[in-house]
């Protein structure tokens, strides 16, 4: 059986774990709205149309910023259409997803769901066919007290105070051919300087993100961010990262390995902001909102769910409604320990998305609300990690993969927070054939008592929550641990991801 060490110290900080790391997206995008959180039939839904059920399990998975409307479908929205009377709204195309926008929720109802599961607003600003005017008229509507004509329509659709949406994404995934306007990078930083330098003219203490690039693969990734930066490096403080992770071919280790593919992109993408940051002289720093990521298996939307047809615009239909199992889940978790793990310059993340749509959280139309596989790593780490990340060094044996290359086993980062001397440990364990047996020296964090342990993991590794089975999979106690004498065991099996909170 392999065997792992690693030891914690309270000294070895990478960075305060900072909420925003544990942010969510919703898009108009399939079911996410529409029969997602939004289902005024539904025997839970409450006076204004939204599911109580899901706004429940929202709460539990521990959310904090949420941004909207999008993703691919804001670089076609006008974000006048979401005010108003409802039934002045149009209905429009949705050129991204091939679909129908009711407008039905716009920005107040989901500025009123976000108050009932305790998240703030990220709004992202449609920079694809629209412009800085628009832009600087949204940030007009939602954050001006009132007395102009704009800010006395936010009044007189009945919102009264100001939204106060305190950070803005300049657009999305402009470097991509398949969004609306996309353009180069040296036209994009232009446009999202001017944009920037307008918005801050009217509300200086917002902060603003900049499109980054949406994959490490893309062509233009790196370039991407050295010339938008370089545009745009007084005026924003965050640019963005997009990371979607998928098995391929039947290559389980490399999947199981996704996070390593994740720390190199964050740590190339830092690295260039520091390079533009010499260049220019800057004693400011830029840090990543690393505002989508998440598994999905885009290969089975693009051979099977794509919608096409001129005639052919259907409202919320069925898409990309990715069922996970357990080894999505491992992946996921690990994404969240790479995500720990940079916490020094990964100010922020969304997990994109939240409900129906590559989601945490499943719905059916007049039916219940369950937990996918991926909710369990994402609820106990927002709710245990706290204080500061811990860098971790693991001395463990590495395996190959096709894609990365000798990956270590076993993968962990670690928490720590001074005031309440509570500390947590996440780990994965890679390998698809061994458990392996983990010993963490904790004396230094003065740890006596081990709180809570969960593991996920499980002999099928395709096991799933279904609408037919929705509590097929969850995390269980892990029985293996043991604290004495300041030194933690624990035995991981394999395909795992595991969570231990320390008091």
């Amino acid at each position: 059986m392999p065997t792992a060490r690693m030891t914690l110290s309270p000294d070895a900080v990478v960075g305060t774990v900072r909420r925003e790391l544990f942010g969510g997206f919703v898009e108009h995008l399939g079911r996410h709205v529409y029969d997602g959180i939004y289902e005024p039939g539904h025997e839970s839904a409450d006076a204004e149309g939204f599911r109580e059920d899901v706004i429940e399990l929202v709460k539990e998975l521990g959310v904090s910023t949420i941004r909207y409307p999008g993703g691919n479908f804001v670089s076609g929205f006008r974000w006048e259409d979401s005010v108003g009377p409802r039934d002045e709204r149009p209905r429009r195309l949705d050129l991204a997803w091939h679909s129908t926008e009711t407008n039905e929720v716009g920005l107040h109802e989901f500025s009123h769901w976000l108050e009932k599961v305790g998240s703030d607003l990220m709004l992202a600003v449609n920079l694809g066919t629209r412009g800085t005017l628009e832009a600087i008229d949204l940030l007009e509507y939602c954050n001006l007290p009132g007395g102009t004509e704009i800010s006395e329509r936010r009044i007189r659709n009945g919102r009264g105070e100001p939204f106060d949406v305190r950070v803005w994404c300049l657009g999305n995934e402009m470097d991509g051919p398949w969004q609306l306007g996309h353009r180069s990078a040296e036209d994009y930083g232009k446009l999202a300087s001017r944009t920037a330098k307008g918005m801050r003219q009217l509300d200086p203490g917002i902060r603003l993100v900049a499109c980054g690039s949406s994959s490490a693969h893309m062509p233009t990734f790196g370039e991407w961010e050295r010339v938008v930066l370089t545009h745009t490096y007084d005026d924003i403080d965050l640019i963005s990262c997009h990371a979607y992770y998928e098995e391929h071919d039947g290559d389980l280790g490399s999947f199981l390995a996704s996070a390593v593919d994740m720390d190199g992109f964050i740590e190339t993408v830092v690295a260039t902001a520091d390079h533009v940051r010499a260049v220019r002289g800057s004693d400011k720093q830029i840090d990543i909102s690393f505002d989508e990521w998440n598994v999905w298996y885009l290969s089975r939307f693009e051979n099977v769910d794509k919608i096409e047809g001129i005639d052919n615009w259907p409202v919320a239909p069925r898409l990309l409604e990715d069922v996970y199992s357990v080894k999505d889940a491992v992946v996921f978790g690990n994404l969240m320990i790479s995500l720990l793990k940079h916490a020094d310059r990964v100010a922020s993340a969304s997990l994109a998305q939240l409900v129906n749509v590559i989601a945490p959280i499943m719905t059916e139309p007049g039916g219940p609300a369950w937990r996918q596989t991926t909710f369990f790593p994402f609820s106990i780490t927002s709710r245990l990690a706290k204080g500061v990340a811990l860098k971790v060094d693991v001395s463990v044996p590495t395996y190959e993969t096709t894609r990365y290359g000798a990956v270590p086993l076993v993968d962990a980062v670690a928490t720590h927070d001074a005031n309440s001397a509570e500390s947590a440990v996440f780990l994965v364990n890679r390998s698809t054939t061994d458990a392996v047996v983990v010993a963490v020296d904790v004396s230094a964090l003065g740890a006596s008592e081990v709180r809570e342990s969960h593991t996920l993991a499980d002999t099928d590794l395709d096991a799933a929550n279904t609408l037919e089975n929705p509590e097929r999979v969850a995390p269980h106690v892990n029985e293996s641990v043991r604290l004495a004498d300041g030194l933690l065991t624990v035995t991981l099996p394999p395909v795992s991801w595991t969570a231990l909170a320390l008091a």
